[in-house]
């Protein structure tokens, strides 16, 4: 692969940095000689500067690294400072979720909609591999594979033809959602307090990320990636980024509107048709789950 991958890894000195050249994971403020890049938010705090460090340093490695398999991965942004969340986002996503109530699907662009997000927890992200303790907040666990962006550059009012320049890179994610908490069954349907987007969306293991975090620079067009999830070996979502109704720059452009984004931001850009509620087919003990996207990697976890 050209350039570098930015992880977080677990090491004898705790949560470091990491840069992946090919197979080999060098510690980042080793590889770079910047101590303060043993963090992947301080590397991202800077990164007009840190990116292009890394980039010339992965090009002649002056430190010794580990093999990719010896490392033990945490999520590369271990604590995002928000986790934005776009909803609906998705054509055929859009479409399966309709057909389940019998109705046609929503055209958010032909009703003059805008982007719709909701927040989920910083405190739910965990690592690829690690196991998600989540059948107990329901019996109706879904999983809703997820490109994710990572902001690195600050931003308030940005265009759509420049959004695209605050990114820093992509992940992959899972949106794990709790379907039996979607309404408040005790309130009547035209109650406004019915939705319950906290107990749905954001709860403990809920926010799957991994295994790195690949620089926008390395990544020719985020609108035509393939993106799949599998559980069990059973393929479930099979799909492109080119299904969103709002592209990335669109969403980046709407969320700069109203609050500044900063580096060290996620933005989980939506999920294609196939996840479990479409199906009647949910996580149980067990299994495991795999989500898939072109030129980023792949995300595996065991359901518990």
């Amino acid at each position: 692969m050209t350039g570098y991958r930015l992880a977080t890894l677990q090491t004898s000195m705790g949560a470091r940095a990491a840069a992946i050249v090919d197979n080999v994971a060098f510690d980042a403020a080793l590889l770079t000689g910047q101590e303060r890049y043993a963090s992947v938010q301080n590397i991202l705090d800077e990164w007009d500067q840190s990116c292009d460090r890394l980039e010339v340093a992965a090009k002649n490695p002056g430190c010794r690294g580990i093999p990719v398999n010896e490392a033990k991965f945490l999520a590369p942004l271990p604590r995002p400072r928000v986790i934005y969340c776009a909803g609906a986002n998705y054509r055929d996503h859009a479409e399966e979720m309709a057909s389940i109530g019998g109705k046609p699907a929503a055209d958010p662009r032909a009703d003059g909609a805008r982007p719709w997000f909701f927040l989920k927890s910083p405190h739910s992200v965990v690592a690829p591999g690690a196991t998600l303790h989540v059948t107990q907040y329901g019996r109706l666990i879904d999983w809703e594979a997820e490109l994710v962006v990572i902001i690195g550059r600050k931003a308030r009012y940005v265009s759509v033809n420049e959004a695209l320049d605050v990114v820093a890179g992509y992940t992959c994610g899972n949106d794990i959602s709790a379907r039996d908490h979607v309404f408040r069954s005790s309130l009547p349907a035209v109650s406004p307090f019915r939705a319950d987007w906290m107990r749905h969306k954001s709860f403990d293991d809920a926010c799957p990320m991994g295994p790195w975090i690949v620089p926008a620079r390395y990544v020719s067009d985020p609108a035509r990636l393939s993106i799949r999830l599998w559980v069990n070996d059973e393929l479930k979502q099979d799909s492109t980024t080119g299904q969103m109704i709002f592209s990335i720059a669109e969403q980046i452009a709407y969320l700069s509107e109203s609050i500044t984004l900063h580096p060290g931001d996620a933005i989980m850009t939506g999920t294609p048709a196939g996840v479990g509620a479409s199906r009647g087919e949910f996580l149980k003990s067990r299994d495991v789950v795999r989500v898939e996207i072109a030129d980023i990697g792949a995300l595996r976890n065991l359901v518990s």
